[in-house]
């Protein structure tokens, strides 16, 4: 499943790009995240907590940031798997100077489910994906306006 979005940040690019560096930020703005812990260089273990319809679970994963071009973009690759089934994915992420002083972060990303969660169609879980992505980039919004 291919995903791709962008989004406008009412915070200077520096901010932005720490922010998104950041596990105590990101675990507050990951829709579902229980615990965010660095376990290496740009590497981090995952639980959360997600679903789509019906089928829900926890996921125990990791996170590993590569191709690091500060404040203008990184990789990031995700695995993770739970009772629901297991997803995959690789997603690039671009920062670029926005209006009013702000940031647009642009992503694309490809994943990749199975198991019990990938039963429940593609429609769905893009929807979903599409609504867990606008409630991170809100939180993360109102994150770095405190």
């Amino acid at each position: 499943m291919k995903l791709e979005g962008s989004y406008a940040m009412p915070a200077p690019r520096q901010a932005v790009w720490e922010a998104f560096l950041d596990p105590e930020r990101l675990r507050q703005a990951l829709p579902g995240c229980e615990k965010l812990e660095k376990v290496g260089e740009d590497e981090y273990k995952a639980t959360l907590k997600a679903g789509v319809g019906a089928v829900k679970g926890t996921f125990e994963g990791k996170v590993r940031l590569f191709d690091l071009q500060p404040p203008q973009s990184y990789r990031m690759t995700v695995e993770g798997s739970g009772g629901p089934g297991f997803l995959r994915g690789e997603a690039v992420m671009t920062l670029s100077d926005g209006a009013d002083g702000g940031t647009t972060i642009s992503y694309t990303a490809d994943v990749q489910v199975g198991g019990l969660i990938a039963g429940v169609g593609q429609r769905m879980l893009g929807g979903v994906s599409k609504m867990m992505a606008d409630q991170f980039f809100t939180r993360m919004t109102e994150l770095l306006a405190k």
